[in-house]
């Protein structure tokens, strides 16, 4: 590939040369000149290169791209998987898988930064598909789909029986000539569905659904034949498993050959080999069930007969241990009249003493009967308030007479009949009552008490004795 020459930069005539150089010294680059002279290299000698190495790092935002570096045991190197690429993965990416990735160099100039920017990518040694089977199946497992516990039983005899299949394949000419051939006449419903191809999981899926809400439909077949592992692609898809462990009937998974294993295979209650190896699975042979059936009918009628001839024979034996019932009802009414006789006699004898004792407590009671003594405690009580009026009256007179004596006393002796003669009582501003004419000064308020109301009088002059302040 030849070398590009790098672009003459735009300055004076005569400061450099043909090469970029200055005149008596090297060229300088800008960092804008030097990222994008690199840029042209790197994405001009390597637009379509295959790497591989281990996935690190991996970043996936809600914009959809995917973020990673590829590593090695010595380097490593960003990388990028855009939304539009990302949406097709059949598997995920996860750090430590290791891959060989399909794509361009590039180089962001603002960081100065290359990164891989990736086409494709495919897992190294097992194939992409490979690598999503193993992812899924590990996934559904953790969440205990896969658990025997979950399974469910065949029903003996289905009512009828739904067919989620391509109607143009030779699925359903095989199921259906095996399955009448066991049981004739037993329904079959026919739900179409693509088996191979975009959009067939989605197809499948609602099929198990559709299926599942018909009426009378007890199993739901997932059919298809033999293919690649592309070809059955669409029974690996997680929202065929999810529809499979969510119907509400038992599910019958008959995809591919007998070496054919997919994920609808771990969901469904049952495995079949083959479509035809289901309908053996399913359907009894009729002719059998009916040999069966009267086989037993034959031994239902040999048991019952000798189940009779054994119980008439014993009826005949209790019969004749039996004696003749009147003579045995009358033994029992003489037994009873006797154990009668006995029972009066034990209760007629203790109830005569226990009268007999009786009487005598009740004589002895009307002796004692509290009516003669409430009698003499109401005659005591009646003496005794009769005393307690008489002694309260004599206190209450004498109470009464010191009282009014002590109240004499204290009104010949109360300052009010002083004041009633025409004296009177002053007072300082602040209460004390006054006895001397130095306890005011000229000028101070003072209250004069009288027998009937109250004087505020201003002191003028004060006299001590007969002498003048």
């Amino acid at each position: 590939m030849p070398e590009r020459l790098p672009p003459k930069p735009a300055t004076s005539a005569g400061q450099f040369d043909l090469f970029g150089k200055r005149a008596g010294g090297p060229r300088v680059y800008s960092v804008t000149e030097l990222t994008r002279e690199l840029k042209a290299v790197l994405e001009g000698r390597f637009p379509s290169i295959l790497v591989k190495g281990e996935v690190s790092n991996l970043r996936a935002p809600s914009s959809g791209h995917l973020y990673f570096t590829l590593k090695d045991a010595d380097a490593c190197l960003d990388a990028v998987l855009f939304r539009t690429e990302a949406r097709r993965l059949r598997f995920s990416v996860l750090n430590g898988l290791s891959l060989v990735a399909r794509g361009r160099l590039a180089v962001y100039e603002p960081q100065g930064r290359y990164q891989l920017v990736c086409d494709t990518i495919e897992p190294l040694g097992a194939g992409a598909l490979q690598v999503a089977f193993e992812q899924l199946k590990e996934r559904l497992q953790k969440e205990g789909l896969f658990e025997a516990t979950r399974k469910r039983k065949l029903p003996f005899l289905p009512r009828r029986i739904a067919l989620v299949t391509s109607p143009s394949g030779a699925v359903v000419h095989d199921f259906l000539r095996v399955l009448h051939r066991r049981y004739p006449n037993l329904p079959v419903l026919i739900v179409p569905a693509r088996v191979q191809g975009e959009g067939a999981a989605q197809e499948i899926a609602r099929g198990i659904v559709r299926a599942a809400k018909q009426p009378r439909i007890d199993v739901v077949v997932v059919a298809r034949g033999g293919g690649s592992l592309e070809d059955l692609w669409a029974f690996n898809e997680e929202v065929v498993a999810r529809a499979l462990c969510g119907c509400p009937v038992p599910a019958v998974s008959a995809v591919g050959h007998e070496t054919d294993v997919t994920i609808a295979d771990f969901c469904a209650d049952v495995r079949a080999p083959t479509p035809t190896a289901a309908a053996e699975l399913i359907a009894r042979v009729k002719d059998e069930l009916v040999a069966d059936l009267a086989q037993r009918k034959a031994r239902l009628g040999r048991a019952m007969r000798a189940q009779l001839e054994r119980k008439r024979g014993q009826g005949d034996k209790l019969r004749a241990r039996v004696a003749d019932p009147r003579r045995l009802i009358g033994d029992r009414k003489l037994r009873l009249d006797r154990a009668r006789q006995r029972l009066e006699d034990l209760v007629n004898g203790p109830l005569a003493a226990r009268q007999q004792m009786l009487r005598a407590l009740r004589d002895r009671l009307q002796a004692q009967h509290p009516r003669e003594r409430l009698h003499r405690l109401e005659r005591e009580v009646a003496r005794l308030q009769q005393k307690l009026a008489s002694v309260a009256g004599r206190t209450l007179a004498a109470r009464r007479h010191r009282y009014e004596g002590l109240t004499a006393r204290l009104d010949a002796l109360s300052p009010l009949k002083v004041l009633a003669r025409g004296y009177a009582v002053a007072f300082d501003p602040r209460g004390h009552a006054l006895v001397q004419a130095s306890q005011v000064r000229p000028g101070e308020r003072v209250r004069v008490r009288l027998h009937e109301g109250e004087l505020s009088a201003q002191v003028e002059e004060t006299k001590n004795g007969g002498e003048e302040g």
